[in-house]
């Protein structure tokens, strides 16, 4: 066994080790009885029996939400999937069918991985609520060993299951080009679920969160999460299918799609192509980010969460520490696995320390662009303070504020991205633009621990309101999950700036395969000039289709709550019992309706685009999307963080406080926040992924069959 590989499966035995700890230490709090270390203490009002079971009864109606809902949307996915690799087997001119069961390996391993997490996170949201009666540090603990079983889970099956196809491919094709090109679908099959999880979770939870604060908090003047509300049951469930499911599905596509990238270009490597260790580093790369993921997570254990302001603190310490320690690791790999000097195209002399330039750039522009993010989101920092302020006038300056924060906060990262890709390129040609991907995407299972931190933390909140468990509770929930709410920021910050640099490698490697040349994509080309535009035109058409989505099923759920609100005796007064299940069937119903077409847009555009006017115009159109829909992403999802973070800072007792006109302006731009940053803005990443991967995987066919039409 080649010693790269050796590496990776060690890591790989070492991730699924510790996200069984992690998984073990979450399931070990008990909810009810057991001895004095573990009821529930401190609570206020009725016995700890009575509040146990409401947390147990609570946690039960959401986990049964989200789980009903992710088999219904497997089940439909299911069937797509199968449809699609009978296409790709059909389509395809070279190696078909070997790309289909890629394409299926992926999609199933992506499946695996969300579910994986939700499961987890439904445990330990409701044990969070539970752990807040005992203080910081414990509630802290419960809600980031959570996102870390789903870090290390997603990450540890990522690089199993690509090692064991490698493996497939390497038996049944020998050719290296047409066996690493077909091991591209594996990053196709991954990115597919993570659109439909991405677009149907994102619609699922807003379209819950939006209809329940619309009338609840809004119409009816009553607490966030408060019981009574019809629509809390489906906001909860929302949280588990759109931010732990969807964003999982997300980066994993993200990771298996930088690593097929790299190896379709490694492929056409005389050098990297001879030697084993060379083609495995890819894979290596990620495997050993893993490893000293594993070594950061211990940090809470040691320098445990005693405060409120801890709690920030602590998450940038493990995107800090990792970053810093994973960064002679890498340079050790380069030195260790890659040759001294190797050619890439047409980029001759390329060195083992340009490699490492390229990861390191990768890596610590994400660093950057999670910082930019936190401070775009936080509410410890000015901007979202002014928007904050500008409530006091009303919800239109709100707006007014919010927008400009968006627009502002891309610049950054922007820079960064755009210094990265220079920077990458010149020095390693497409190989060094994937490996500037993989680098950001290295530190990935401490990003997805602190990003499912905080959907845990939100429904903790949630589950401590509907229990009772008190005022005190509350507010230690609250803040926990107002530094959620910046760790998913920088989560969707981190998902979208590695999107950039994976299209981009993407890109390249699909310009490799069509034989595509430097000149043939000039923008004084028609084709090409017209697939730019059309390319850039796409987010905004397919941001449109989701956020009217969200609307469209937001309706039918303020209808639903406002007619339990009229129709059940003593809703109102708390003595009557709404159904939750309904809305639960609403926003399910709903959502996998609603997802189909923004998924056929970004499914079928690219290939209609690719037949009907060639393989220039559909370079045109990847590149347009790729600089319209990275900035779009970044603005909108900051925008909607930004108002989140602003309601919730006046909730602190600022400005008002709850109840005020200044929060009542905070609501509503919380609202319109709403599908930006938990629907449009992080699917738009998956759009200029999804699409790159697929002209990649139908590059042959697009070179051979394209251009019907010509222009």
């Amino acid at each position: 066994m080649e010693l790269a590989l050796l590496f990776c499966v060690l890591a790989v035995v070492l991730g699924l080790a510790t996200a069984a700890v992690y998984a073990y230490l979450v399931l070990r709090i008990t909810i009810q009885g057991g001895d004095d270390s573990t009821p529930l203490l401190d609570v206020e009002g009725g016995d700890r029996a009575d509040k146990s079971s409401k947390l147990i009864e609570i946690s039960t109606a959401i986990d049964e939400g989200a789980t009903a809902f992710l088999l219904a949307e497997y089940t439909f996915i299911g069937a797509f999937m199968v449809v699609f690799a009978i296409i790709i087997g059909v389509a395809l001119p070279v190696e078909s069918w070997a790309t289909a069961i890629a394409f299926l390996w992926g999609a199933v391993t992506s499946i695996a991985s969300g579910f994986i997490g939700m499961k987890i996170a439904v445990k330990a949201n409701v044990r969070t609520a539970k752990q807040a009666t005992r203080g910081w540090a414990d509630s802290f603990n419960a809600a980031f060993h959570g996102g870390a079983v789903m870090g290390f889970a997603l990450v540890s099956l990522g690089i199993l299951n690509l090692i064991i196809l490698v493996a497939i491919m390497n038996s049944w094709i020998s050719d290296p080009v047409k066996r690493y090109e077909a091991i591209a679908g594996y990053g196709l099959g991954g990115s597919t679920i993570g659109l439909f999880g991405r677009v149907g979770g994102g619609i699922y939870t807003k379209a819950a969160d939006v209809g329940a604060d619309l009338v609840g908090k809004v119409e009816e003047n009553i607490p966030e999460d408060d019981p009574r509300n019809p629509g809390v049951i489906a906001d909860n469930v929302g949280d588990n299918v759109g931010d732990i499911a969807g964003m999982g599905a997300d980066l994993f596509g993200s990771f298996a799609e930088a690593t097929c990238a790299a190896l379709v270009v490694s492929a056409n490597s005389a050098e990297l192509v001879k030697s084993a260790n060379a083609m495995y580093f890819p894979i290596l790369v990620s495997a050993v980010g893993m490893t000293v993921c594993v070594v950061t997570s211990v940090i809470p254990s040691f320098y445990p969460v005693n405060k409120e302001e801890d709690i920030e603190k602590q998450l940038k310490l493990q995107l800090t520490v990792s970053t810093v320690l994973n960064t002679p690791m890498v340079y050790a790999i380069c030195k260790g696995f890659l040759p001294d000097k190797f050619t890439v195209e047409s980029l001759a002399g390329v060195t083992s320390t340009d490699v490492f330039v390229c990861i390191a750039c990768g890596l610590w522009s994400g660093l950057l662009i999670g910082f930019v993010t936190e401070y775009y989101t936080s509410h410890s920092y000015k901007p979202v303070r002014e928007v904050s302020d500008s409530c006091t006038t009303g919800a239109a300056t709100n707006i007014i504020y919010g927008l400009a924060l968006g627009y502002l906060s891309a610049i950054i990262p922007v820079i960064a991205l755009g210094v990265t890709a220079w920077a990458s390129f010149h020095l390693a040609n497409q190989y060094g633009v994937a490996m500037a991907a993989l680098g950001m995407l290295s530190t990935l299972s401490v990003g997805l621990t602190i990003d499912g931190y905080g959907p845990i933390s939100d429904n903790a909140g949630g589950i401590a309101e509907m229990a009772g468990l008190g005022a005190d509770i509350r507010a230690r929930t609250d803040a926990l999950d107002a530094a959620g709410n910046t760790t998913a920021a920088i989560g969707k910050g981190f998902a979208i700036g590695s999107a950039a640099l994976v299209s981009l490698a993407l890109f390249s490697a699909f310009t490799v395969r069509a034989q595509i040349n430097k000149a043939d994509v000039s923008v004084l080309d028609p084709a090409v000039f017209s697939g730019l535009l059309i390319g850039a035109m796409l987010p905004y058409w397919f941001s449109a289709l989701t956020m009217k989505s969200v609307g469209h099923a937001a309706l039918e759920m303020v209808k639903e709550v406002r007619r339990q609100f009229n129709e059940i005796p003593g809703l109102r007064e708390g003595t009557g019992k709404p159904d939750y299940k309904r809305c639960v069937e609403i926003s399910t119903q709903a959502s996998l309706k609603e997802m189909v077409p923004p998924g056929a847009l970004v499914i079928i555009t690219p290939l209609i685009v690719g037949y009907l006017f060639g393989k220039n115009a559909l370079a045109g159109l990847l590149i347009g999307a790729l600089v319209s829909g990275v900035q779009m992403a970044i603005s909108s999802s900051n925008t909607g963080g930004a108002w989140d973070n602003a309601k919730k800072y006046i909730e602190k007792g600022n400005l008002g406080g709850k109840g005020s006109d200044c929060h009542k302006a905070a609501v509503i731009g919380d609202t319109v926040g709403d599908p930006l940053k938990d629907t449009s803005g992080p699917s738009l990443n998956i759009l200029i992924k999804l699409m790159a991967i697929l002209s990649l995987v139908f590059a042959d066919f697009i070179n051979k069959s394209g251009g019907v039409i010509k222009v």
